[in-house]
């Protein structure tokens, strides 16, 4: 079986971990002095300068390397094997879910209800208001 070793494209990589430390490109362009379209068009390469690199890596906090080296499977696994570790030594980071989504969404939609109705409601009185003006 012939299997071709698919080359890392730095650019994926980039923008992957760009968007895990929770970075616009804009601001990663602002931090290495260049226009957000430059930003976009380096997360399309598969290769990018070493010293472009260079100044990517350290906005982002990692090296250079490591931005050559991600992958997704590792980032799981990272955080699988972090997980686990709190998990087994009992810290009071250990927490499931105490809450239901669908109840979250049930809560939102009656707050939004309520404050569309109150909106309304104050919208009848400024047309009624206006109304008692016209007839005066």
């Amino acid at each position: 079986m012939n299997t071709a070793t698919k080359s890392k494209h730095i650019g994926r990589n980039i923008s992957r971990i760009r968007e895990l430390r929770g970075m616009k490109q804009e601001a990663l362009a602002n931090a290495i002095g260049v226009s957000q379209q430059s930003v976009s068009n380096i997360e399309g390469s598969e290769t990018v300068e070493e010293e472009k690199l260079q100044a990517i890596a350290e906005v982002l906090g990692v090296s250079a390397e490591a931005i050559k080296s991600y992958s997704d499977e590792g980032v799981i696994n990272y955080f699988n094997s972090f997980h686990d570790n709190v998990v087994t030594t009992g810290s009071i980071f250990a927490t499931n879910c105490t809450f239901n989504p669908i109840d979250k969404l049930v809560e939102s939609y009656d707050e939004n209800k309520k404050l569309y109705e109150r909106l309304i409601l104050a919208e009848k009185d400024k047309v009624e208001y206006l109304e008692k003006l016209l007839k005066k």
